[in-house]
């Protein structure tokens, strides 16, 4: 989601569209998809005439969900709903979106996966200093005293995925980091 984060950024309105071709295909990676600024959301198994269909759509400023064509405002109004859905039960819905930058959300990703800083820092071609600068930032902004209580808030508050952590771990146990 990252990836889609930074292309809309950068693109800001200038008619860019991002497709998300994706392994994970359930409705909180969509939602998040979705919010990022995606168009359309598909597993990476779509068949070829359906993808050029969502193609084809997108580019007329179309939004593709689930099988459906649908306008920018449907598409917005299916955001709000899962939102709803999402937001745990006493909570405030402001609470289970990140206040974080994208670039804060990939490093606390990988301390939620286990890496070290300096695990960090080679991973993103970055110092270790400045892997430091930002996790102090992300502690700041969360209110949390360690990468532990951060990593637990992330987890508790669905930014990331425990299913990605198990990759991480696998990846590591090989040594394909």
């Amino acid at each position: 989601m990252q990836a889609t984060q930074e292309i809309m950024s950068t693109a800001g309105n200038d008619g860019v569209n991002v497709i998300v071709l994706t392994a994970y295909n359930d409705v909180e990676q969509k939602y998040h998809a979705y919010r990022a600024g995606a168009a359309a959301y598909f597993p990476k198994d779509v068949r070829p005439a359906r993808l050029l269909a969502a193609i084809r759509a997108v580019a007329d400023d179309r939004c593709v969900l689930d099988d459906r064509v649908v306008s920018k405002a449907e598409l917005f109004r299916w955001l709000v709903d899962e939102h709803r859905e999402m937001v745990p039960f006493g909570e405030a819905p402001e609470e289970t979106l990140s206040p974080l930058s994208p670039r804060e959300m990939e490093i606390l990703g990988y301390v939620t996966r286990g890496a070290s800083n300096k695990e960090i820092a080679h991973l993103l071609g970055i110092s270790r200093q400045t892997v430091k600068n930002h996790m102090s930032s992300i502690l700041r902004k969360l209110n949390v005293e360690d990468r532990t209580q951060a990593a637990v808030l992330a987890l508790r508050r669905g930014w990331v995925r425990l299913e990605d952590t198990r990759h991480w771990a696998q990846d590591t146990e090989t040594g394909n980091v």
